[in-house]
C-alpha cells in the first residue's frame, strides 16, 4: 500500500538504555531467587524480607491470571520502604518495555485524504483547519492549530501526499505522492473509526477528557487487532505513591478502570490509616 501505517521496527533498534540517578536508581529488583524467596541483601534491597516475598508472589499471581483483583495497596509507617519495594519490582521489570513503547509510537504515517484551512471571519487571528489522514487500518480527522498549519504549509502538503508526523516535536515530513484510489483502503466506509490524538489537540489548544465512546472504540479496535495477531497486549504497571492525597473523583475513575479487561496492574502506597 502507498500509505503505510505507523513504523516501529526501525525505531526500536535505535533505542538506547535510559539511566537516571535518583533516590531509588540503585534498586534493580526485589532480590528474589527463582523460588521467590527473598535474600537479605540483593539487587539493592536490604531488609523487609517478608514484604518483598509477598509482593513477588502477588505479582506472579496477577501475571498468570490467578488473582481476583489487579490492584495492590501497600500501607505502612513512614520510612518503612514502601516506595522502594514497589519501585524495586515494577520500575526495573517494566523500564525497558515502557521506553520501547514510547519510542515506537513516536511517528504517524499516512495519506492526506483532505486538508482545509480556515481564517476567522474578521480577517485577523489564528488560522484553524482540519485534516483527514488515512492508513491501511484507520481514517482519522485531526483539528489543526496555527503551528500545525504553518508546518504543513512549509512542507507544501496537499491532498494525496503521504506524510510522517513526529508526535513529540511536531515536525512534519512529506514523503511522497500517493496515486492510490480511495477504494483501496479498507478503513473507508460506514465502520470508519475517528480517534483524536493528544498531540494534535495541543496545537489547537483543545484540552479535555477523552470521551467514554472514544475509549470503547479504541478498546474494541485493540481487541480486534489482538485476535488477528496484529497487536500484542503487554501488561503494564501504574504505581501511585501517597495515594491518600487523591480525591474521590480519582478513586471513582480508578474503580471503573479496574473493571476493564485490559487494565494495568495498579500498585498504591500510603502511610495513612492504622498500620502495624
Amino acid at each position: 500500500m502507498d500509505a503505510p501505517s505507523t513504523s516501529q521496527v526501525q525505531l526500536v533498534r535505535e533505542i538506547t538504555r535510559i539511566e537516571r540517578i535518583g533516590a531509588h536508581s540503585h534498586i534493580r529488583g526485589l532480590g528474589l531467587n527463582d523460588s521467590l524467596e527473598a535474600r537479605a541483601v540483593r539487587q539493592g534491597m536490604v531488609g523487609q524480607v517478608t514484604a518483598r516475598r509477598v509482593l513477588g508472589l502477588t505479582v506472579e499471581l496477577i501475571k498468570e491470571g490467578k488473582a481476583a483483583d489487579q490492584a495492590l495497596l501497600i500501607a505502612g509507617q513512614p520510612g518503612t520502604d514502601k516506595t522502594v519495594i514497589a519501585m524495586g519490582k515494577f520500575c526495573f521489570d517494566h523500564r525497558t518495555s515502557r521506553v520501547i513503547r514510547t519510542q515506537a509510537d513516536k511517528f504517524i504515517e499516512g495519506k492526506v485524504a483532505e486538508i482545509q484551512f480556515n481564517r476567522p471571519a474578521t480577517g485577523s487571528g489564528a488560522k484553524i483547519g482540519k485534516m483527514t489522514l488515512k492508513t491501511t487500518e484507520l481514517e482519522t480527522i485531526y483539528d489543526l492549530g496555527q503551528k500545525m498549519i504553518e508546518a504543513l504549509t512549509k512542507e507544501n502538503v496537499q491532498a494525496r501526499d503521504v506524510i510522517a508526523i513526529d508526535k513529540a516535536g511536531g515536525k512534519i515530513s512529506r514523503l511522497r505522492r500517493s496515486l492510490t484510489r480511495a477504494k483501496d483502503y479498507d478503513a473507508t466506509g460506514p465502520q470508519t473509526k475517528f480517534v483524536q490524538l493528544t498531540f494534535l489537540a495541543l496545537f489547537s489548544d483543545d484540552i479535555g477528557e477523552i470521551k467514554s465512546e472514544v475509549r470503547e472504540r479504541i478498546n474494541d479496535k485493540v481487541a480486534e487487532w489482538h485476535e488477528e495477531g496484529k497487536a500484542e497486549i503487554v501488561p503494564d504497571v501504574l504505581f501511585i505513591d501517597e495515594v491518600h492525597m487523591l480525591d474521590i473523583e480519582y478513586f471513582s475513575f480508578l474503580n471503573r478502570a479496574l473493571e476493564s479487561d485490559m487494565v494495568s496492574i495498579l500498585i498504591m502506597a500510603t502511610n495513612r490509616g492504622i498500620t502495624k
